[in-house]
């Protein structure tokens, strides 16, 4: 296990003056399962490979176990990476591809038979170390990248969305393996992904980062109860935050054409207010605001519904239970779980607390 820091860690690209990575201070503690998480080009992946030693690093200070190593090669840094693609060579049997590291590294016969033979226990690979990765399924060759890792015993795991060419029953079933392989290993993952509920699944800890700057740090349920701004309100669960323009009168809040008792407090005048999907519901008598039922999206355990507020121009979506009895063209009474919303500030996005 080991410690991994990054201070004003940042990276620009040779092709551009815009930096990829802006930046950012992140610790990553002893045997911790850190998740990266953002949409595309936001410095994630980049962030990573900074760690692996496959990008050069532009300004700042990247250390693991204490030491610096800014300029320590990727193979002297004591890390294991598992790329999206698995990666396998194709000519090799599972075992081959198991031991082709430690071989490299010339570790004895003896012991190479050793640390294959438990890495692919570990991972329920033992009836297939003679087969070739053709051979394998979508899961088993994934298994097989990891255990490529594992086999190693690294101070620090790094993944880069390693379950994306997944489909999405194995993605299920190996969400539940990596967490109960970190669990066994106690090792410091460091883990890259654009999935919301990887992120919320997998991680101890969440790094949002947006444009190349770490946005918002914490544990998954911190995160999504306290969202620092309307983009990791927006971005973070699925469906997203309701996100609509609001007005302050007195000690009442306008949202569109509905108007909610709601303390000011030290907010602006105007705000945008964010609820979750699941903190709305189809109120059976008043409710906070009406709204015209636009669709109904059942998914077996839940029923999403999608609403038109008067004043409000984007959709505003209900997670209902499965039960729900709404009609397409029905108008409905909303009520808002207001212990539940959040204000955020329109020119700063932040969120008022």
């Amino acid at each position: 296990m080991a410690k991994v820091s990054l201070r004003r860690l940042s990276k620009r690209f040779a092709s551009t003056s815009a930096l990829a990575v802006d930046a950012i201070d992140l610790d990553v503690a002893h045997g911790e399962f850190m998740v990266l998480l953002g949409p595309s080009g936001c410095g994630k992946s980049t962030t990573l490979r900074m760690i692996a030693g496959l990008e050069s690093i532009t300004d700042g200070e990247l250390a693991i176990d204490g030491r610096r190593v800014n300029d320590v090669p990727a193979k002297d840094r004591d890390i294991a990476m598992v790329f999206q693609s698995y990666a396998l060579y194709p000519h090799m049997t599972v075992f081959d591809n198991l031991a082709f590291g430690l071989r490299r590294r010339n570790f004895r016969t003896v012991e190479v038979e050793r640390r294959v033979g438990d890495t692919a226990e570990t991972l329920g690979l033992t009836p297939y170390l003679s087969r070739k990765p053709y051979a394998l399924s979508g899961g088993q060759r994934q298994r097989v990248a990891l255990g490529r890792a594992i086999v190693r015993d690294p101070k620090v795991f790094l993944f880069d969305e390693p379950l994306s060419n997944l489909d999405a029953a194995l993605r299920v079933g190996m969400r539940g393996e990596l967490i109960k392989l970190h669990q066994r290993l106690g090792a410091t993952m460091i883990y890259v992904t654009h999935d919301q509920v990887e992120a919320m699944t997998m991680g101890e800890r969440i790094c949002i980062m947006e444009g190349g700057k770490v946005v918002q740090t914490g544990a998954p349920l911190d995160v999504y109860r306290a969202p620092a701004n309307t983009f990791v309100a927006g971005f973070l669960g699925s469906p997203p935050t309701n996100l609509m323009p609001a007005r302050f009168d007195a000690e009442r809040l306008v949202v569109g054409g509905s108007v909610i008792a709601f303390p000011r407090r030290d907010a602006p005048e105007n705000v945008v207010f964010g609820i979750r999907p699941e903190d709305v519901a189809i109120a059976r008598g008043a409710g906070h605001a009406h709204g015209e039922v636009l669709a109904v999206e059942p998914l077996g355990a839940e029923t999403i519904v999608r609403f038109r507020m008067p004043g409000i121009a984007q959709d505003v979506l209900v997670r209902g239970p499965r039960s729900v009895a709404a009609r397409v063209g029905d108008v409905v009474p909303l009520a808002f779980d207001l212990s539940a919303a959040h204000l955020f500030d329109p020119a700063t996005r932040h969120r008022i607390a």
